[in-house]
């Protein structure tokens, strides 16, 4: 080898000195609106706290929509980032790398899995199970060429491709990005009798959130799950949860499927995944499904590349303690008993599983996006939904100090 690391390292590069107004006039004319921002601008964050460009700390309740499962900068995963980025970080699929092969393991076994397939994105993982469903259908089901289906749910959201769009029933993310990708079928959540009328012989598989986050943490009935897993092996069709927001320790089990103690066929993973530093997402699922795809078929430069397999792998390490999911169980007991105080002081009714809560705020009040902006101002981020709507997602590390200090936050925006 000729090449030789260099042992010294460039200084980081000063922060941007710009205030928050400035730096939020600069995006303006360079960046595409493909999101609408609180007006705050992050410079720095640790555990469930982040630190604005003129040094105001809010107390982050959102965690990137569940990416950050383990807070800003856990000191297990930048440990683990660190250590890699020292040795290897990108191979392509095109070689092995000695980090996928550990990853693999102890992931397909903490989910209860054969086999995975890594990815990056949620979206990503989204596309992959699609296209695994389709296949296994003319494979292995025998379903005509091309004339496989999926069934969905309607007000899901399993990402923003031009193929996800075409079975969203949010038409802010559908109206004009057709022509749509035909083969779904939507059917309403939490209505087994609705889903059974839709499978029939060409159905591949069942697509659904056992959690609806964007939604508004829309929880199913107790059973439903459990339906959709009898009646998916019944049919003879694949069982798909997407469990890209609910899953790792969000809702006070490793997957929110295990509060049913239901099993699918394939497992959707991605957010809390890459430890809220590199973008990582897996499809995790049984032998005989993963089984048919072939090399050429599907890929990804980055997907499995050696950084993510190494922050993916501590994800998993602080997952199969059981501490996290124990600790989304007991703080969402704290955020449950706090909400139901506010229930009739602004809050008109809430819907909570582990550490997530969806909260509809009387709309006499305010919209969401109000509500979240009042917070904002306060020191505590939040996120609206639709409507009155807004979500709670903390990282799983914050303290029932910090939480309570939330929800009283909260109730005094409400009553202001």
């Amino acid at each position: 080898m000729t090449a030789t690391a260099g042992t010294d390292r460039a200084a980081a590069p000063a922060p941007d000195a710009r205030t928050s107004a400035e730096l939020i006039r600069a995006e303006e004319p360079v960046l595409a609106h493909n999101y609408h921002p609180l007006p705050v601008v992050v410079a720095a964050a640790e555990g469930a706290w982040v630190e604005d460009v003129e040094g105001r700390r809010l107390l982050d309740m959102l965690a990137g929509y569940s990416a950050l499962n383990f807070g800003h900068r856990h000191p297990a995963l930048i440990e683990a980032a660190h250590r890699q980025l020292d040795r290897l970080t990108l191979t392509s699929r095109a070689f092995h790398n000695d980090r996928l092969a550990e990853f693999a393991e102890r992931l397909t076994a903490l989910v209860g899995q054969d086999m995975m397939l890594p990815m990056n994105t949620g979206a990503e993982a989204v596309e992959s199970g699609i296209k695994v469903a389709r296949k296994w259908a003319y494979e292995v089901k025998g379903v005509p060429a091309d004339q496989a289906t999926i069934v969905v749910a309607s007000d899901n959201f399993h990402g923003r491709t031009t193929t996800i769009v075409s079975f969203s029933t949010d038409e802010t993310a559908r109206a004009g990005f057709g022509p749509f990708t035909p083969g779904f079928r939507i059917v309403p959540y939490n209505d087994l009798a609705a889903l059974e009328a839709a499978v029939d012989a060409t159905t591949a598989a069942v697509l659904i959130e056992p959690i609806q986050g964007e939604a508004g943490v829309v929880i199913p009935d107790d059973g439903y799950l459990t339906g959709v897993r009898e009646l998916t092996r019944r049919a003879g069709c694949l069982f798909i949860a997407d469990e890209i927001q609910s899953g790792l320790g969000r809702t006070g089990r490793t997957l929110a499927v295990d509060h049913e103690g239901v099993v699918p066929d394939v497992v959707l993973l991605g957010k809390a995944l890459g430890g809220g530093i590199v973008p990582v997402s897996a499809v995790a699922g049984s032998r005989e499904v993963l089984g048919v795809l072939k090399p050429g078929e599907h890929g990804s430069t980055f997907g499995g590349n050696p950084l993510a397999a190494a922050v993916g792998t501590a994800v998993v390490e602080l997952l199969e303690t059981g501490e996290f999911q124990r600790r989304a169980t007991e703080a969402g007991a704290v955020l449950r008993d706090g909400l139901t105080e506010l229930v009739g002081r602004g809050v008109i009714g809430f819907r909570s599983r582990g550490l997530w809560a969806g909260v509809d705020i009387d709309p006499s009040i305010g919209t969401g996006r109000e509500i979240s902006e009042r917070l904002m101002a306060e020191g505590i981020l939040v996120k609206d939904t639709h409507g009155s709507t807004i979500r709670l997602a903390p990282p799983l590390t914050i303290t029932d100090t910090e939480l309570r200090a939330a929800i009283e936050t909260l109730g005094k925006v409400l009553e202001a």
